[in-house]
């Protein structure tokens, strides 16, 4: 009985890891790594779903506002079968798309007026962080497994 109640909520089961490098090149549109599943009983994954996630902070203490914009989606639609006490390592490559704003663009383009727009971003506490988020679809598991991490994109 106790058994089936950790296998249910996942405890013993299926752990995910994402392996990613800490800088990514914004330039070619896409992330490179891995993700590791391992597991202390023998498990079926039915599927994996990979997003890249840009949070968009802007504003000081009560002003504050953050958005979350997704910049890229993979679905793996595989079914790997993981064996107990046991380590699978997946490679995948995740395209994404910037989205950026009119200051960004006049940043980037400008010379003269980037170091202006810097300083007013800085001014007005606009700032991004990446991160890129995994969960795994695990066979007969109410809660699956999943990990997110934070990327620097450069």
């Amino acid at each position: 009985m106790l058994n089936k109640v950790k296998k249910w909520l996942g405890i013993e089961g299926v752990k995910l890891d994402l392996v990613l490098p800490d800088e990514v090149d914004r330039r070619t549109g896409m992330l490179n790594g891995k993700i590791r599943l391992s597991s202390m009983q023998a498990q079926r994954v039915t599927g994996i779903r990979i997003v890249m996630v840009e949070r968009y902070a802007r504003g000081r203490k009560t002003d504050k506002r953050i958005d979350d914009y997704e910049m890229g989606t993979l679905q793996i639609k595989e079914t790997y079968e993981v064996p107990a006490e046991g380590q699978i390592e997946l490679k995948f490559s995740l395209p994404f798309s910037l989205v950026e704003s009119e200051m960004d663009s006049l940043q980037r383009s400008n010379f003269l007026t980037g170091g202006l727009i810097r300083v007013l971003k800085y001014a007005e506490g606009v700032q991004s962080t990446y991160r890129v988020e995994a969960e795994a679809l695990v066979e007969g598991v109410a809660l699956n497994p999943f990990d997110k991490k934070e990327v620097a994109l450069v």
